[in-house]
């Protein structure tokens, strides 16, 4: 089974502000990570969970 946190390539290669682990709903974006952040919390989300989107077709290893 895959769950995907982001199924859409509109914010690939950016940072991504998730509204919690559960809820995957997208409360913030930028092209570094305090911009997402900073856009998330100016939406009133406090603890946003924070992500970045990998461009396609680009292996990341962590």
């Amino acid at each position: 089974m895959e769950n995907l946190l982001v199924n859409t390539n509109e914010y690939n290669g950016r940072y991504v502000a998730l509204k919690s682990f559960e809820d995957h709903s997208v409360v913030g974006v930028g092209d570094d990570p305090e911009s997402a952040l900073e856009d998330a919390r100016g939406k009133g989300v406090e603890d946003p969970v924070l992500v970045y989107v990998t461009e396609t077709d680009t292996v990341h290893i962590y």
